[in-house]
């Protein structure tokens, strides 16, 4: 028998579908597909404005934070399909108690709330990140996990707070763990094209190390199959394209779209980790900027090459883009807003 499409699941469902971080790139393109499925969608944001120029003017809109119990409380009423995406992504200066709590408090409220008002699921997105280093690609949903920084250590707590609800509460978790997300709207990738549009391109390490991306349409796919799949409930899954590419495939493939040469100069990496790890130690606790960071250098030295196998098989999880459409659109969005 044929399974319903996620939309007509949802809609039989009934209910609000409450989508938190929808001002993110991830976040808003969820709520906009919601809502031109003709879904009833509240999004929790900090800022009404911005999340109306995001294209959510249709949405209702809840304004302040999951760091506050009030304002979760009052945007879980009628609920019953919630996205949990707010997060605090990597900004200078930030303490670590900032990241703690919107990502670990923020959840252990978000999840208590929907506990609470009895939802049917709650999709919490963390991210592969909290498996740190890959030595033996590719890795799955049962590989170890060691976060590498502060935001991917507080993810992962945010994670096991979920779990802890579930376990202790019944809530009906499915816990998504995206790879690198790009496309249209995506601006991460903007200095990585801009060093690939350089001859040559200066890289840090041999650049072998597998990359793992995932454009943000087929990841919204893997929410709502997360969101609607009984198979989901209780279950993690890793969602990423097709498979991991080298560091040097990504960066000559920039430069090919971009009309470049490709060409490469792989640089010594140790020098730069120690550098940036003295620069963090020194900047940080001072609330300034550190010149060099060193989870930046870390994005060429350490492998995130991850398998899919999981949401294939249990979600019918399918990616639709391949990685040199998805540069090339994001290479597009980049030149229309003169970014490149």
């Amino acid at each position: 028998m044929a399974v319903a499409d996620p939309e007509t699941i949802l809609r039989e469902r009934g209910g609000l579908n409450l989508v938190t971080g929808a001002t993110g790139f991830t976040g808003a393109v969820l709520a906009r597909r919601l809502l031109a499925a003709g879904l009833p969608v509240r999004v929790l944001v900090r800022s009404a404005e911005k999340a109306r120029a995001k294209g959510l003017a249709e949405a209702e809109i809840v304004e302040g934070s999951v760091a506050d119990e009030g304002t979760v409380a009052s945007a879980m009423g009628g609920v019953r399909t919630v996205f949990h995406l707010a997060a605090v992504y990597r900004e200078a200066g930030l303490r670590d108690e900032a990241y703690r709590e919107v990502h670990v408090e923020g959840t252990r409220r978000m999840g208590e709330a929907a506990s609470a008002e009895g939802v049917a699921r709650f999709v919490h997105c963390s991210t592969v990140g909290i498996h740190g280093h890959i030595e033996h690609p590719p890795a799955d949903e049962t590989a170890p996990l060691a976060p590498g920084d502060i935001y991917q250590q507080t993810k992962g707590e945010g994670e096991e707070a979920a779990w802890r609800l579930a376990a202790e509460r019944g809530l009906p978790v499915s816990v998504i763990r995206p790879t690198a997300i790009f496309g249209p709207e995506d601006e991460r990738l903007l200095k990585l094209f801009r060093l690939a549009q350089r001859s040559p391109a200066l890289l840090l390490g041999p650049g072998t190390i597998g990359y793992h991306m995932v454009h943000v349409e087929d990841l919204v796919d893997g929410f709502l199959l997360a969101a609607t799949r009984p198979e989901a409930t209780g279950e993690a899954f890793i969602l990423g394209g097709e498979q991991a590419a080298s560091l040097n495939e990504i960066v000559r493939t920039m430069a090919r779209l971009s009309g470049k040469s490709g060409r490469i100069l792989h640089l010594p990496a140790p020098p730069f980790q120690w550098a940036g790890s003295l620069c963090e130690r020194i900047c940080i606790p001072l609330g300034l900027a550190p010149p060099i960071y060193r989870r930046r250098v870390d994005f060429f030295t350490k492998s995130r090459d991850f398998t899919i196998a999981k949401a294939r098989e249990r979600l019918g999880y399918q990616p639709r883009y391949s990685l040199e459409e998805g540069l090339r659109q994001t290479l597009a969005g980049y030149r229309e807003r003169g970014w490149l």
